[in-house]
């Protein structure tokens, strides 16, 4: 027998059925929303991993065609790696759990979730969210939870919660915010620039549901949560930090890390672990903590410089951002290029411009989502950082920063019927140190301009730290944070947005949570930062889009014809329009509704395909007069051809006001004249004349 729990949630039904399956894992559930089914586990391994210096998390969302009732395409007809929102799903799961789980906890750990039915209505990501969280709570896995996780929509300026697909079309905020019982421990937000104040509400009324949404795993956890079981500490020897004091006392350290230059820092921590190596030689147990040791007791440093003395590692102030410098138009033949530098971080970004076919296909299990017109892809090699590994493809971490870009860019981007091409950016990340997610939004949103994107407003985005004291009232936040300062500090509040309001926020904690005072402070900091980075820096270095694409761009000629028409255009075995395409160099996409778009460089070619496409659907009347190829010659007259599949003929007496003999006296295969259209003959045929033109 298995044990079912129920809570209505946003007017639906969230059931929870424990001990029903999975009964070998540390924790299982099987999450009902709506229809939505998912499968979540939470498994430790006995003892933990030797050899490493954090905690082995590894959180899994497993996506089944299936639950959409579909086979996956492609020759193997079996799922294969996970797809973008499967990995971003991972990401927003991983992001507030980890950190309540014990610091010195070294077990593996998996999150496995299996997405099983979907309901459009009820997210499985929501699902999996709640799933994941209430799998780990019941387990006997360390962890201080519970947590819950809240969607939230904005539909005609009301907050809507876990909205419906519907809801989501017509939605201005799509905001995921996570909350232990006293705070907030995650958000994640795309927006059509939604007014700070108006954000930080939504926050806080999603923060509300969660509490109702906690109190309801309280109780299963109270009838069914395993005791949590011991472990095996992996924290660094009290009387360790004790003797590293005495070889390099705190002033020694202080002096170490204060520079503003990394590689400067780096070279005096390595002299720092040398000469303690040396100290610690004979004592091996010691010696493998020693990198942790180091490690915290930098952080101890830094955090207390920040906290108590004022002093950030590089020797800004508290709400000073890095120097800064952009330029646009730096890498030739490419349709868009710029470049933003923030410190010792520097991204470029190069935007490609095609026509729509090229937009990204989708097969995943949202219905609503079948293509993506807008792509941003982010890069981080390790050359930015100094360090030398393969390139082995795109990390989640690249995955999630190119989201977030492409979150924060897309409210801002013109409508297809405006601007009819796919866009993709890219963001090469040059150099890094701290932040190089928030500059490939400032790169690409100048890079966009100089391609000659009409965007609607130019997006900065910036982030800020945190650091903690021992009560909620003893904080700092810091603007523009840097590595160190992120590595060493509390939060990651990652906020983009225009001049009118915020498009994307993502924040990475390290602690508990954090109060609404610290959230609406460290929102505030970005604005002004956000500010002054667009008013000093992008819109001085390029204020407008430029009114054109550039030379190497491809261009695009719109133009609307009969739907009944297309069946003309495209000719039997797309034989028309493959003649078109190959006649002129162009691309061409028809569109359903008759919608065609004819992509080339060569604005005389665009032109000839144009008026191809408009002579073969036009129906001929009389009067009309067209220029066409003769292409076959008969004895009682010449056969024309206008466009592709769209054919006249000229009748021997039709040819001059002169009488002519043969048709060959005056016309050859290959000839290009003009004729009038006279209307029907008696055979109900269209008949057309050369000496009638210009009368």
């Amino acid at each position: 027998m298995f044990k079912k729990f129920e809570m209505e949630l946003a007017g639906r039904t969230l059931r929870v059925d424990v001990d029903r399956v999975g009964k070998q894992a540390n924790g299982a559930v099987l999450m009902h929303y709506g229809d939505t089914t998912v499968l979540s586990t939470a498994t430790a391994s006995e003892k933990p991993r030797e050899g490493i210096d954090f905690f082995p998390l590894s959180v899994e969302y497993n996506e089944r065609q299936y639950a959409v009732g579909k086979i996956p395409g492609g020759f193997n007809k079996r799922e294969g790696k996970a797809s973008e929102n499967a990995v971003l799903t991972c990401r927003v799961i991983d992001r507030p759990m980890r950190p309540l789980f014990p610091k010195d906890y070294r077990n593996d750990v998996t999150l496995e979730n299996l997405v099983m039915s979907v309901d459009q209505d009820c997210s499985p990501e929501l699902t999996a969210m709640l799933g994941a969280a209430i799998a780990t709570c019941i387990s006997d896995i360390p962890f201080d939870g519970p947590i819950s996780t809240t969607q939230m929509g904005l539909v005609d300026g009301e907050f809507v919660f876990n909205p419906t697909a519907s809801q989501k079309e017509a939605s201005d905020l799509a905001l995921t915010v996570a909350s232990t019982k006293e705070k907030v421990i995650m958000i994640e937000a795309g927006a059509n620039e939604v007014p700070e104040a108006q954000m930080i509400d939504a926050i806080f009324a999603a923060h509300d549901v969660n509490q109702k949404v906690i109190a309801f795993i309280d109780t299963i956890v109270a009838e069914y949560g395993k005791p949590k079981h011991s472990y095996e500490s992996c924290a660094v020897p009290e009387e360790l930090f004790a003797a590293i004091q005495e070889v390099v006392p705190p002033a020694a350290m202080e002096e170490a890390v204060f520079t503003d230059d990394k590689q400067t820092r780096e070279e005096n921590i390595r002299v720092i672990k040398n000469k303690l190596e040396e100290a610690f030689a004979e004592n091996d147990e010691w010696l493998n903590v020693l990198d942790e040791a180091v490690y915290q007791y930098q952080k101890k440093t830094v955090r207390k410089m920040i906290l108590k003395d004022h002093k950030r590692p590089d020797g800004r102030l508290i709400d000073q951002i890095r120097p800064l410098a952009a330029e646009i138009d730096l890498i030739p033949r490419v349709h868009g290029s710029a470049m933003f530098t923030r410190g010792q971080t520097q991204i470029c970004t190069v935007t490609t411009l095609a026509p729509l076919s090229e937009a990204q296909r989708i097969d995943g299990l949202d219905e609503a989502e079948t293509s993506k017109r807008y792509m941003h892809h982010y890069n981080f090699p390790s050359y930015s950082v100094g360090e030398t590994r393969p390139s082995r493809g795109p990390g989640r971490r690249e995955i999630g920063h190119g989201a977030l870009a492409e979150r924060a860019l897309i409210p801002v981007l013109p409508d297809e019927s405006e601007f009819p091409y796919a866009i993709r950016t890219v963001s090469e990340t040059f150099e890094s140190n701290g932040s190089t997610s928030q500059a490939s939004i400032c790169a690409s949103s100048m890079s966009l301009m100089a391609a000659g994107v009409p965007i609607k407003a130019a997006v900065a985005g910036i982030s800020a730290g945190l650091v903690t004291g021992d009560t909620d009232e003893d904080y700092l936040v810091l603007t523009d944070i840097q590595g160190l300062e992120d590595f060493f500090g509390d939060m990651d509040f990652k906020v983009a947005g225009t001049h009118k309001g915020i498009t994307a926020i993502q924040m990475d904690i390290k602690i508990h949570g954090l109060t609404r005072q610290i959230i609406e402070e460290a929102i505030a900091a970005t604005k002004k930062a956000r500010t002054y980075i667009l008013d000093e820096v992008m819109n001085k270095t390029i204020a407008e889009p430029r009114t054109q694409v550039g030379t190497y761009a491809p261009k695009i000629i719109q133009m609307q014809i009969d739907p009944q028409k297309i069946g003309d255009v495209v000719g039997q075995r797309g034989k028309t329009i493959n003649t078109i395409i190959e006649q002129t160099g162009v691309k061409i996409d028809i569109t359903d509704d008759g919608a065609v778009s004819i992509c080339g460089t060569d604005k005389e070619d665009m032109d000839k395909a144009a008026k191809m496409i408009a002579i073969i659907t036009t129906d001929f009347e009389a009067g009309q007069i067209f220029e066409g190829k003769v292409i076959s010659i008969k004895e009682f007259g010449a056969f024309l051809e206008f466009a592709p599949g769209k054919e006249g003929m000229v009748h021997i007496s039709k040819i001059s006001k002169e009488r002519v003999n043969k048709v060959e006296d005056v016309l050859k295969l290959g000839d290009i004249v003009k004729v009038v259209c006279m209307g029907k003959d008696k055979m109900g045929r269209f008949s057309f004349s050369m000496r009638d033109v210009a009368e």
